[in-house]
């Protein structure tokens, strides 16, 4: 059976590409990492972020809700280096957003509807009513699995998750779907490939997403999921979405959150090859969500900014035609990470 394909967007922009790769598509400011992987403050740089009656803020972050057994719980406090949930949701909070993506591993251990209730419904439930999930893999960690926690189901189902978030969560049996966030169309993805009957073209969210995609008539685009296609972090990256990506490469998709490493990270725009390209995909990795840090690795190629000592939220301006984005630590400090960009 042949793959299906999306009708490439990029067609209908060519003439436009060529002149957008000549004055450069993507006007990126940004804090660049120093040597040990951790953002430089003294290289933040300010831009405006689109504006127009279109224009909706979304923040988005994964890694985010301890276990209320946790020794770091602290009655739900926290610190700056674990449980850090009611930080970073107050921030969320503070930003006044139309909407919250949600990047996976939204409670620990397990994903368990009791833990939900305790740990995540406090601090990040204070947004329920604006939020859009994927699943992590944590949420499909069963009984009996080393490192369970709280209220853990006795299969690897997610039903803690979807349970709490109903149909928010779409389909139990799949877990993506697709929605219009102002001008800008968004995709949400179950990378749990095992989880969905796999992640190719031909798998069934395969099929799905190319005819999303093709369905599509938005300028602006966005997809989100769990496990990092691109990452310096502990886990690296991650090649079964090689074809997802492709499919949304293909289809002029401009923007890719994802979680997973508990750091922030940007990258460059890229093609499904990880070579830079002016009208690729830029994408970021921010699981800086509260549950705990790690350290950077490696430095993957298109790698251009890294933050992995404090806990934090992406602040999104989806415009009719760009976007701008904003790295907020949960100190309240000044940006550690910001820029603009255009829509393919």
């Amino acid at each position: 059976m042949s793959d299906i394909q999306p009708p490439s967007r990029r067609l209908s922009y060519a003439i436009a590409a060529a002149v957008v790769v000549l004055v450069v598509a993507v006007v990126i400011v940004s804090v660049r990492s120093n040597s040990a992987g951790v953002a430089d403050p003294s290289g933040v740089a300010s831009l405006p972020a689109p504006t127009g009656p279109e224009t909706v803020t979304v923040v988005a972050v994964g890694d985010i809700a301890c276990d209320p057994a946790s020794s770091g719980f602290n009655d739900g406090v926290g610190s700056t280096v674990s449980c850090g949930q009611l930080a970073t949701s107050d921030l969320a909070l503070a930003l006044d957003p139309d909407a919250a993506l949600l990047l996976g591993d939204i409670q620990y251990e397990c994903g368990g509807y009791e833990a939900f209730l305790e740990s995540f419904d406090p601090s990040w439930g204070r947004l329920k009513a604006i939020t859009h999930p994927v699943p992590g893999n944590h949420e499909y960690v069963a009984t009996g699995t080393t490192g369970t926690g709280t209220d853990c189901s006795s299969l690897p189902d997610a039903a803690g998750y979807y349970r709490y978030f109903g149909a928010a969560a779409g389909d139990p049996a799949q877990g993506w779907y697709s929605l219009d966030i102002g001008a800008w169309h968004v995709i949400a993805l179950n990378s749990n490939c095992a989880k969905v009957g796999g992640c190719g073209k031909n798998s069934p969210q395969g099929k799905w997403l190319a005819s999303d995609l093709a369905a599509d008539e938005s300028r602006c685009s966005l997809a989100f999921w769990h496990f990092p296609r691109f990452s310096s972090g502990h886990h690296g990256n991650t090649e079964a979405l090689s074809a997802i990506w492709e499919l949304l490469d293909d289809a002029g998709v401009d923007v890719v959150l994802a979680g997973h490493d508990h750091d922030y990270e940007r990258f460059a725009p890229l093609d499904a090859a990880q070579q830079p390209r002016p009208d690729g995909i830029t994408s970021f990795v921010v699981g800086t969500g509260g549950k705990s840090l790690r350290p950077f690795e490696v430095e993957e190629a298109g790698s251009e900014i890294r933050v992995a000592d404090t806990f934090g939220v992406l602040s999104l301006a989806l415009g009719e035609d760009s976007f701008g984005w904003q790295f907020l630590p949960a100190s309240g400090e000044t940006a550690l990470d910001e820029g603009t960009g255009a829509c393919q």
